[in-house]
């Protein structure tokens, strides 16, 4: 009788450590908001919670490479935005020093702003980005990763956009300002008609920054919804349900006070109560 009460008790002083153990572990998923504090708790859900940390790693990491080509695309989009204007004020001066009429003093002029215009194309070609890196790449472009099976470049080389049939756009604006200088009404007109050229290629070169700017919002957006998706689906695996959490924290308590007070008042009772 004595051995077989002994073996109650025991068995009773188990269960309640395992409860406030539960406990324990619930109030720890309230207080955190995580509903997996040891991977024993759940080792699938773990397991997917792990391989769902190196996608979120590198979807943060393409994510940085769309934001890049985005930056780099419309930084690209404003200097084809200026080098059209240079090159739609140099047609406008080739027009005007096309005129036979002009005296030599009014050729010089023109043809000394078009030489400061045909300086700032070349200062365009050479510029750089905020992470020091050239914008316009020489002869190789630089192609970025934005996902598994997508890689180019954002921006199209310095020869794609600065050269046209081989020529240098600068040298084709200097060209014209020596033609006018000269008084040279054929090699003027040839002039004008090179740097209509230009103007044309440069616009081509603008739309391809464009169609490329388009594709970089479409893969983040792309991108944005995975994200949602992801971090939706980790959050289900990992965060506490705090409503049933709380519930079930209050059921567990409730168990183990009530276990706790009954076990009290059985150990109040003496050997002779039992032996009775």
């Amino acid at each position: 009788m004595i051995n077989a009460t002994g073996n109650r008790m025991t068995q009773e002083i188990s269960r309640q450590s395992r409860l406030a153990s539960q406990i324990a572990n619930k109030q720890a998923q309230v207080s955190t908001g995580n509903r997996l504090q040891r991977a024993s708790d759940d080792p699938a859900a773990t397991s997917r919670i792990a391989e769902l940390n190196r996608t979120q790693a590198n979807d943060s990491a393409r994510a940085r490479n769309i934001n890049l080509g985005i930056s780099l695309a419309a930084q690209a989009d404003g200097q084809l935005r200026n080098m059209s204007d240079l090159l739609a004020r140099s047609q406008e001066l080739t027009v005007s020093g096309a005129n036979s009429g002009l005296n030599p003093d009014s050729r010089a002029a023109i043809a000394l702003e078009m030489r400061a215009l045909a300086d700032e194309i070349d200062a365009m070609s050479l510029v750089k980005t905020s992470t020091g890196e050239p914008l316009f790449a020489n002869i190789s472009a630089n192609a970025i990763r934005f996902d598994d099976d997508i890689a180019f470049a954002p921006v199209p080389t310095r020869q794609d956009i600065f050269e046209t049939g081989g020529v240098a756009i600068s040298q084709i604006v200097r060209d014209a300002a020596s033609a006018i200088e000269a008084g040279d009404v054929t090699l003027t007109g040839n002039a004008l008609t090179a740097i209509g050229g230009a103007i044309n290629h440069v616009a081509d070169a603008q739309a391809e920054v464009g169609i490329n700017a388009a594709r970089l919002d479409r893969l983040q957006e792309k991108a944005a919804v995975r994200a949602i998706t992801v971090r939706e689906e980790r959050s289900k695996l990992e965060d506490t349900d705090l409503t049933t959490a709380i519930a079930d924290l209050n059921g567990m308590t409730l168990t183990l006070e009530a276990a706790q007070a009954a076990f009290a008042r059985i150990n109040r009772r003496t050997l002779m109560d039992f032996l009775r």
